[in-house]
Parts: structure tokens; sequence; C-alpha cells
């Protein structure tokens, strides 16, 4: 069994711990999805290239899937008290999509991404609209990312987009945006926003992945900090106690403690982001394949991340065919 490490916590490595079903590409889809977990432990996630969500219990068995008629679920958030939970996924409106030759091509079928919540039995509850911006005149809009705060509020990283987080009300009016702390510097692809519940009072994490980075603001916009040593790619969160676990797509999970300061990674592939065509691979006559690769105990490019009430850690990663990882914690 591989274990991974981190201070005196140990985790099991369970590899290919779930299987979505198989989507319209026969396994060829591209993975770039999200995951969560919901007030009764099921682990929620997305076909690679389809269009369906999946839940699966505990165990890894698929225990329910259902269409949603997006493009692409980018990464998801789930709101409410139990019995009563929505589930968040931003659409950012594209997706690489196999061609027939040997590559992918890019498919956006619409000018703008979307964000929209559903019941967790499948049904349609609400759609935010595009954002009442100027950024959106001309250039598409393109939602990473979906996160709610304790007031209800909606925020939403548009990290393919124009590289701006916005504020929802609960109602959907959006209420403020922003495009990062002006002595810190722009945002370049914030990729994920993250309601951060470790101290008294929620803050607001922006994974600012272009620039290897989080910011960090309070529900009010106001910026606070900014983390970057120890940082590469930070592109999901989540927390479990006092520690901050990020999924970094440059192969591995950074831990972060109550400071904010990194305890620790997990799984780290340092040769991974170096091979040709990562995170997939390219043969001999130039096409695009799954890696060989993918090892036990080491990650490829972790794309998204959540973690259920005993700590276990659940990641998904940005590949052909994807891939689902559990950590489970044994001590």
């Amino acid at each position: 069994m591989t274990t991974l490490r981190c201070g005196n916590a140990v985790f099991e490595w369970i590899g290919d711990w779930a299987s979505p079903p198989p989507d319209v590409h026969d396994g060829a889809g591209w993975a770039h999805h999200g995951v969560a977990v919901t007030a009764d432990q099921r682990v929620v996630t997305f076909q690679s290239g389809g269009d369906s969500v999946c839940v699966f219990d505990q165990d890894g068995r698929l225990v329910d899937s259902w269409p949603t008629g997006l493009v692409e679920a980018h990464e998801m958030a789930i709101s409410g008290p139990p019995g009563e939970q929505r589930l968040w996924i931003a659409d950012p409106g594209i997706k690489c999509v196999p061609n027939g030759a040997g590559a992918y091509d890019v498919h956006r079928p619409h000018t703008h991404g979307r964000v929209r919540s559903f019941t967790l039995d499948g049904e349609k509850s609400d759609e935010l609209p595009t954002p009442d911006h100027a950024a959106y005149e001309s250039k598409p809009y393109a939602p990473t990312a979906v996160a709610v705060a304790p007031d209800g509020s909606i925020w939403v990283a548009d990290g393919y987009g124009q590289s701006l987080v916005h504020r929802f009300s609960p109602e959907g009016k959006l209420e403020l945006t922003l495009s990062g702390e002006e002595g810190a510097g722009r945002f370049a692809c914030p990729h994920y926003v993250f309601i951060d519940h470790r101290q008294s009072r929620p803050r607001v994490y922006v994974a600012d992945r272009g620039n290897s980075r989080l910011q960090i603001y309070d529900t009010d916009g106001a910026f606070l900090n900014t983390v970057s040593d120890g940082l590469n790619s930070p592109s999901a969160m989540t927390t479990f106690g006092d520690q901050l676990f990020i999924a970094e797509l440059q192969a591995r999970v950074t831990v972060l403690d109550a400071d904010d300061t990194v305890a620790c990674y997990l799984g780290h592939d340092e040769e991974a982001p170096q091979r040709n065509g990562w995170p997939n691979a390219v043969t001999d006559d130039e096409h695009t394949t799954r890696p060989d690769a993918l090892k036990p105990g080491m990650f490829n490019s972790p794309h998204g991340i959540a973690a259920d009430e005993r700590g276990d850690l659940y990641v998904v990663e940005w590949l052909i065919g994807g891939r689902i990882t559990r950590l489970r914690r044994a001590s």
C-alpha cells in the first residue's frame, strides 16, 4: 500500500478510486472538472468529456448520474443545509474535444460561459446572469469556479475570461468586481475562489494561478494579504481542521498550516510537468494520448480537491480520461 505523510498525518493512496460512466468520446474525453462532498458524504464530480454529474458513495460506487446540458463542469461547490443542498457549477463554455486525427480542438459553442445550480437529484435550480460589466461587451466570460458565502452571496472566478472575480447577491445581482489588489498586482487566471472558515470571520481566497499565489479578501471585498511562498500553480482548495489543501496543477497537493505557511507537499512529481505533451503524452506519430507514466503515490495534474468529514481527500486530475484519487486518512 502506498502512503503519503504530512507531519503526523498519514494518508493511504487509493488510486483510480472511482470511474465515471463512459462518455460520448469512448474514453478519449479530456477531464477538466472539479469535485465536492455532500452533507451525507457522497462525492460529486463529472464525466470526462461528457455533460453528466456523477455521484459516488464512500466506496467509489456510482449511485447517481444525470445530464446537465453544460459544456464543462470546471469547478463545483455545494451550498445550503443538509436536505436542501444545491450543487453550483462553473461552466467556462469551452473544452477540448478529440478531432479524430489524434489531436484535440477547442469547442466553444457560445460567446459566454455560465454558472448554474442544481438540486442534488439533478433538477436545475438557478442560473446567474453574465455579469453586467464593461469587460464583457466584446470579450468572453468564462467562469472557472464558484463559492457561496455564509450570507448567501455567490462568488465567481472568471479565470478563463477576463481574470476578474465577481460577487453576486443571493438573488443574483452583481454587487462588486475584483481585478486584483492594486499594490499586489492584477489577477492572472483567478482559477478558483474559496470561502475559508478557519478563522472567526470567513475570508475569500482567490487562487491567482497565473501569478503562482493566493490573494485573500474579506467578504466585503477588502484586500487582506497574499500568499506566494512555496506555491507554483494553485488551482483549487479545501480545508480540514486548520489546514488548507491546495490542488496545484503542476503535480502536487500543497498543504498550508493555520498561518498559511507550507507544511508539506503530497504526491509531488517534479518530472511530470516536463514531459512532452503534459498533462497528457504525445506518441511517435504526434498523437495526443493518455500518459502511461501515471504513478501510484504521485500526482500528474491535480485540478480539483475536496475533503470529507473524516479528513479524507478526493483529488481529480486534468488529463485524457481523468483520474480520481482518494487519500484516506489513516492517522
